[in-house]
Order: C-alpha cells, then structure tokens, then sequence
C-alpha cells in the first residue's frame, strides 16, 4: 500500500493540475491527506462509492499519463545520473549538477 502511495504522490506532483477540480480534490485528499473514504465522502457531500469512482477513474487517468508522456519515470532517471556525477567527485561536474537540480524543482 505504501509503494501504491507513494506512485500515486508522484503522478500527482506532475500531473495534477490534468485532473478536474473534483477527481484533483478526491486524489488529494485520499493520497496526500491521507482521509478515509468515509472522510471524503463527508467532505465533498458525496457517497462513498462515488468517492471510489472517482479515485479508481483519476488512478487509471494519472496512469495512462504517464504511459504515454513518461515524466515520473524520465525524473527518476535523471536523479540516478545526477547522483552517479556527484560520485564522481569533480567540482565543476557537481557545480552544473546543482544548477540541474534547481531547475527540477
């Protein structure tokens, strides 16, 4: 469950802003709010089967996203390289690292 959070966290830091307002609402308050389906349902006066719905539809969307455009997955690699170039141990390598690492977030 926790690997499952943590995917969805990440598909959320990049392509939330795809989601309607309401799936946006749902997804983060489940994944990053960590709410009970009970506590969303409350919140957004909605029944607990709908808030299902519209996580397991905003799932699937955030999924086929990164299917199709790979950007968690293409982050995640450019972190691995980044790090294996401050191994390395040259300054001006770990200098251009940091200006890299700055534009990522």
């Amino acid at each position: 469950m926790i690997e499952k959070t943590e995917e969805m966290n990440a598909l959320l830091d990049f392509y939330d802003s795809l989601l309607t307002e309401k799936q946006s609402i749902v997804m983060n308050l489940y994944y990053k709010e960590d709410f009970s389906l009970a506590e969303i349902a409350e919140q957004m006066n909605i029944s607990r089967a709908a808030v299902s719905d519209h996580l397991k539809r905003s799932m699937q969307i955030l999924e086929d996203y990164e299917k199709k455009l790979s950007l968690v997955e293409n982050y995640e690699a450019r972190i691995k390289i980044y790090d294996k170039i401050k191994e390395i141990g040259n300054a001006d390598a770990s200098k251009l690292v940091e200006e890299l690492e700055r534009l990522e977030n």
